[in-house]
Protein backbone atom coordinates (compact mmCIF):
# COMPACT_ATOMS: atom_id res chain seq x y z
CA UNK A 1 0.00 0.00 0.00
CA UNK A 2 0.92 3.41 -0.68
CA UNK A 3 1.71 6.09 1.66
CA UNK A 4 1.43 9.64 1.15
CA UNK A 5 3.28 12.12 3.26
CA UNK A 6 0.86 14.30 6.22
CA UNK A 7 1.23 17.50 7.51
CA UNK A 8 2.23 17.91 11.35
CA UNK A 9 0.18 19.02 14.18
CA UNK A 10 1.54 22.05 15.59
CA UNK A 11 2.13 22.71 18.87
CA UNK A 12 0.35 24.01 21.42
CA UNK A 13 -2.44 21.91 19.23
CA UNK A 14 -4.86 20.53 22.28
CA UNK A 15 -4.58 16.88 20.13
CA UNK A 16 -1.31 16.51 21.31
CA UNK A 17 -2.08 17.17 25.21
CA UNK A 18 -4.71 13.98 24.11
CA UNK A 19 -4.76 10.20 24.08
CA UNK A 20 -5.63 8.99 21.55
CA UNK A 21 -8.64 6.10 21.34
CA UNK A 22 -7.62 2.54 21.30
CA UNK A 23 -7.87 0.57 17.69
CA UNK A 24 -10.33 -2.51 18.10
CA UNK A 25 -9.57 -3.95 14.48
CA UNK A 26 -7.24 -3.55 11.44
CA UNK A 27 -8.97 -2.21 8.77
CA UNK A 28 -7.39 -0.81 4.96
CA UNK A 29 -7.84 2.45 6.50
CA UNK A 30 -5.60 1.68 9.18
CA UNK A 31 -2.89 -0.15 6.66
CA UNK A 32 -3.65 3.32 5.45
CA UNK A 33 -2.82 5.87 8.11
CA UNK A 34 0.21 3.47 8.59
CA UNK A 35 1.60 3.88 5.23
CA UNK A 36 1.43 7.58 5.29
CA UNK A 37 2.51 7.31 8.26
CA UNK A 38 5.62 5.81 6.93
CA UNK A 39 6.60 8.63 4.25
CA UNK A 40 5.62 11.31 6.69
CA UNK A 41 8.60 9.78 8.78
CA UNK A 42 10.68 9.08 6.24
CA UNK A 43 10.55 12.32 4.51
CA UNK A 44 11.13 13.82 8.01
CA UNK A 45 13.44 12.36 7.91
CA UNK A 46 12.94 10.64 11.57
CA UNK A 47 13.07 7.20 13.37
CA UNK A 48 9.33 6.81 14.62
CA UNK A 49 6.08 8.44 14.27
CA UNK A 50 2.86 8.37 16.26
CA UNK A 51 -0.77 9.12 14.39
CA UNK A 52 -1.67 12.04 16.59
CA UNK A 53 1.27 13.93 15.24
CA UNK A 54 -0.88 14.13 12.23
CA UNK A 55 -4.05 14.49 14.00
CA UNK A 56 -5.01 11.13 13.86
CA UNK A 57 -6.53 10.46 17.38
CA UNK A 58 -5.36 6.84 16.84
CA UNK A 59 -3.21 4.41 18.58
CA UNK A 60 -1.12 3.60 15.83
CA UNK A 61 2.49 4.37 15.88
CA UNK A 62 5.26 3.51 13.47
CA UNK A 63 9.30 2.84 13.83
CA UNK A 64 12.18 2.64 11.91
CA UNK A 65 15.52 3.27 13.79
CA UNK A 66 17.06 0.46 10.91
CA UNK A 67 20.19 1.92 9.12
CA UNK A 68 18.71 1.23 5.26
CA UNK A 69 14.96 2.34 6.23
CA UNK A 70 12.03 -0.04 5.16
CA UNK A 71 12.11 -2.38 8.43
CA UNK A 72 9.53 0.26 9.76
CA UNK A 73 7.65 -1.90 12.84
CA UNK A 74 4.01 -0.95 12.41
CA UNK A 75 1.88 -0.86 16.03
CA UNK A 76 -1.40 -0.53 16.93
CA UNK A 77 -1.84 -0.03 21.39
CA UNK A 78 1.70 -0.67 21.76
CA UNK A 79 2.11 -0.40 25.39
CA UNK A 80 5.57 -0.96 27.72
CA UNK A 81 5.60 -4.52 29.47
CA UNK A 82 8.76 -4.40 30.88
CA UNK A 83 11.55 -1.55 30.82
CA UNK A 84 15.18 -2.25 31.70
CA UNK A 85 16.60 -0.79 34.95
CA UNK A 86 19.11 0.44 33.06
CA UNK A 87 19.13 3.61 31.17
CA UNK A 88 20.38 5.47 27.97
CA UNK A 89 20.52 9.39 27.31
CA UNK A 90 19.29 10.30 23.54
CA UNK A 91 18.81 13.84 21.97
CA UNK A 92 14.65 13.89 21.62
CA UNK A 93 13.15 16.26 18.94
CA UNK A 94 9.34 16.50 17.24
CA UNK A 95 8.41 17.92 14.46
CA UNK A 96 5.19 19.11 16.31
CA UNK A 97 7.49 21.60 18.13
CA UNK A 98 10.45 22.34 15.75
CA UNK A 99 13.43 24.12 16.35
CA UNK A 100 14.44 22.53 19.35
CA UNK A 101 15.56 19.13 20.92
CA UNK A 102 16.58 18.52 24.21
CA UNK A 103 18.91 15.04 26.12
CA UNK A 104 16.08 12.77 27.50
CA UNK A 105 16.63 9.78 29.79
CA UNK A 106 14.59 6.60 29.37
CA UNK A 107 14.75 2.88 29.91
CA UNK A 108 17.51 1.27 27.45
CA UNK A 109 15.56 -1.78 26.48
CA UNK A 110 11.55 -2.27 26.63
CA UNK A 111 9.30 -4.99 25.69
CA UNK A 112 6.28 -3.93 23.91
CA UNK A 113 3.29 -5.66 23.41
CA UNK A 114 0.92 -4.31 20.25
CA UNK A 115 -1.69 -5.52 18.18
CA UNK A 116 0.83 -5.67 14.56
CA UNK A 117 -0.56 -5.80 10.94
CA UNK A 118 -2.70 -8.93 10.72
CA UNK A 119 -4.46 -8.02 14.22
CA UNK A 120 -2.63 -9.98 16.23
CA UNK A 121 -0.73 -9.49 19.50
CA UNK A 122 3.01 -9.15 19.17
CA UNK A 123 5.66 -8.76 22.17
CA UNK A 124 8.60 -7.63 21.23
CA UNK A 125 12.03 -6.20 22.56
CA UNK A 126 13.54 -2.87 21.73
CA UNK A 127 16.77 -1.56 22.39
CA UNK A 128 18.63 1.13 21.51
CA UNK A 129 17.70 3.98 19.59
CA UNK A 130 14.79 1.79 18.89
CA UNK A 131 13.83 1.61 22.22
CA UNK A 132 14.34 5.50 22.73
CA UNK A 133 11.52 5.88 19.75
CA UNK A 134 8.91 3.26 20.87
CA UNK A 135 9.17 4.55 24.62
CA UNK A 136 8.86 8.30 22.44
CA UNK A 137 5.67 7.11 20.17
CA UNK A 138 3.98 5.94 23.50
CA UNK A 139 4.16 9.06 25.42
CA UNK A 140 2.36 10.99 22.32
CA UNK A 141 -0.29 8.67 22.09
CA UNK A 142 -1.07 9.00 26.16
CA UNK A 143 -1.15 12.55 25.26
CA UNK A 144 2.85 13.24 26.45
CA UNK A 145 5.27 15.15 24.84
CA UNK A 146 9.23 14.62 25.50
CA UNK A 147 9.89 17.76 27.02
CA UNK A 148 7.19 16.95 29.53
CA UNK A 149 10.35 14.19 30.94
CA UNK A 150 12.10 18.13 31.50
CA UNK A 151 12.52 19.82 34.56
CA UNK A 152 9.53 22.87 34.08
CA UNK A 153 12.40 25.77 33.79
CA UNK A 154 13.63 23.72 31.05
CA UNK A 155 10.59 22.90 29.51
CA UNK A 156 9.37 26.42 29.44
CA UNK A 157 12.98 27.57 28.26
CA UNK A 158 12.34 24.84 25.17
CA UNK A 159 9.08 26.06 24.79
CA UNK A 160 9.54 29.71 24.24
CA UNK A 161 12.37 29.20 21.98
CA UNK A 162 10.69 27.10 19.76
CA UNK A 163 7.73 29.55 19.60
CA UNK A 164 10.82 32.45 18.41
CA UNK A 165 11.36 30.29 15.94
CA UNK A 166 7.83 29.59 14.35
CA UNK A 167 7.23 33.17 14.98
CA UNK A 168 10.46 34.44 12.93
CA UNK A 169 9.34 31.50 10.25
CA UNK A 170 12.80 29.67 10.68
CA UNK A 171 10.61 25.92 10.99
Amino acid sequence: MQGKPRAYVKYPDKRLRTAAADVTEITDETRQIWADMVETMDAMPGVGLAAVQIGVMQRLAVVDASDERGKAVLMANPKVLHASGQLREHEEASPNLPGVSAVISRPRAVTVEFMNVDGEIEERDFVGIWATSVQHQIDHLAGKMYLDHLKPVKRQMLIKKAQKLMKAGGV
